[in-house]
């Protein structure tokens, strides 16, 4: 017999369409892998097992099974999208419990394509931090439990590390889904604003928070990416083949924050010859560092993509010296935002000193000019550089530790000190990646980031192939070996 958890969702959707497996056999392994491990990963804070196994069994009544891109395969999905049937916590214990009448239009559209919700993730309260704990959990790193999986798209990316689901859908709004991603050995995109819908919290952080999928393939990254961006033909059916209509979502801005209107990059096939590579180490926010393992693993990825021919070049982004407080504005005016309503008793302090904090911006923030500035700032670079290549990560994530009971201050030095690398890319609304690449001495992954400007997702798709064929990465955390 077959073993269906840990395989790719490209696999387990093949083997569905074809009757090698059913959708309930795949998604009860699952479930089983889940109640084997979670306990010591903690990434699901609701886990759906009778209504996932019911679900497998009206999939495969579905007349169009054959034709469903990812048929039978397992989803996660982050707490702070809605699931219907289900409660939206966002990781606080000041908003309801109260069942969601739909579903957000991201899981509508994998569910639709064939895909069956197992359960929702934990997630640090109202997704503000780079570490996920809280009243509804603490998610650890499959490869180190000892350490935070990260966030805030934590409990997702610990799943799909673990195994326990081939695929997960996060967010990103200061780095969420690239930071974990980075820490459990994950590959992920965080596409131009307009690629993927948003529907985020209270406003999506201003326009920089976007879904994206967690994936441990390139492969099982696009066709993701092609369900919950509304670009997949049916299965079997080549690109060219899609119905009139189906095109890419392009890249779109409202009210200020205009600019030009590039082609979508979400599909691959095109034909494209060596890129411009620019490898930068020097961390966007001045005083904070990047450790060795970081620095190195950059080197290693960019003497690898030399020798295959790339141009690679050192050069630095003109990041500006007010970059830091830029960040600090709009990641506390987005929390402001997102805790109205809610009973400040119920919050823990530091997320009401992070929303008390952002309160005093919302008025500039919302004007929007200093996207804008970093947006023309950073330009000309890209118009030199068709891809920029940095770390993930300046260093390994903290501890898995309880930092919701810590003070702001302390929180809010512990991420700057290890992400100081994703936040531009949220400002600026362009697309960037994290591709696992090495090892941390701990034995942990180590990652690269990839940006690229509006409209070069399959660019930067193509270029993470690349590297995954290169520098092959382990899918999964032996977790399941260990507990054998």
């Amino acid at each position: 017999m077959s073993s269906w958890a840990g395989r790719t969702a490209a696999e387990i959707a093949a083997a569905v369409r074809e009757k090698r497996v059913t959708p309930r056999e795949v998604v009860a392994e699952h479930l089983a892998r889940i109640e084997r491990l979670d306990g010591r990963v903690g990434a699901f804070r609701v886990v759906r097992a009778e209504a996932a196994l019911a679900e497998a069994d009206e999939l495969t009544a579905r007349a169009d099974l054959a034709s469903l891109p990812l048929a039978g395969v397992p989803v996660a999905v982050k707490d702070n999208l809605s699931v219907r049937g289900e409660s939206l916590r966002n990781g606080s214990a000041a908003t309801p419990d109260t069942p969601a009448a739909e579903d957000h239009v991201t899981v509508a559209r994998l569910r639709a394509a064939g895909a069956v919700v197992v359960g929702l993730t934990n997630v640090p309260e109202l997704c503000v931090f780079g570490t996920t704990e809280g009243v509804h959990g603490t998610a650890r790193n499959p490869w180190d439990t000892s350490r935070t999986a990260g966030g805030s798209s934590g409990g997702s990316a610990a799943a799909v590390a673990a195994g326990m689901v081939p695929l997960a859908l996060g967010n990103d709004g200061m780095g969420s889904l690239r930071i974990p991603a980075a820490n459990c050995g994950l590959v992920t995109l965080k596409a131009a604003h307009g690629v993927v819908p948003a529907g985020i919290g209270n406003g999506d952080w201003f326009g920089m928070s976007e879904n994206g999928p967690l994936a441990t393939t390139v492969e099982d990254l696009r066709l993701m990416l092609s369900v919950i961006a509304d670009t997949a033909p049916p299965a079997g059916l080549d690109a060219a083949e899609r119905k009139p209509g189906a095109e890419p979502a392009s890249y779109t801005e409202s009210g200020t924050e205009s600019g030009p209107e590039p082609a979508s990059g979400v599909e691959p096939g095109r034909a494209r010859g060596p890129r411009r590579i620019a490898v930068a180490l020097r961390s966007p926010l001045a005083g904070v560092g990047v450790s060795r393992p970081y620095a190195a693993a950059v080197r290693q990825a960019a003497g690898l993509l030399a020798d295959a021919g790339h141009q690679v070049s050192e050069a630095e982004p003109p990041y500006p010296l007010s970059l830091g407080l830029t960040s600090l504005r709009y990641w506390t005016a987005g929390t402001a935002v997102d805790a109205e309503g809610l009973d400040p008793a119920r919050l823990t302090r530091r997320t009401r000193v992070h929303a008390a904090v952002g309160r005093r911006f919302l008025k500039g923030v919302r004007a929007g000019d200093h996207r804008e500035r970093l947006r023309a700032r950073l330009t000309p670079f890209f118009t030199e550089h068709d891809i920029l290549l940095t770390p993930a990560l300046a260093r390994r994530s903290p501890e898995a530790a309880p930092w919701h009971e810590r003070g702001w201050l302390r929180n809010v030095l512990a991420n700057t000190a290890y992400s100081p690398f994703t936040p531009s890319w949220n400002l600026t609304g362009w697309p960037a990646m994290s591709v696992p690449f090495g090892t941390l001495p701990s034995g942990a992954p180590c990652a690269v980031q990839l940006v690229g400007r509006p409209g070069t997702e399959a660019d930067l798709l193509d270029l993470a192939e690349e590297l995954e064929r290169l520098h092959p990465w382990r899918r999964t955390a032996p977790l399941a070996e260990d507990a054998s």
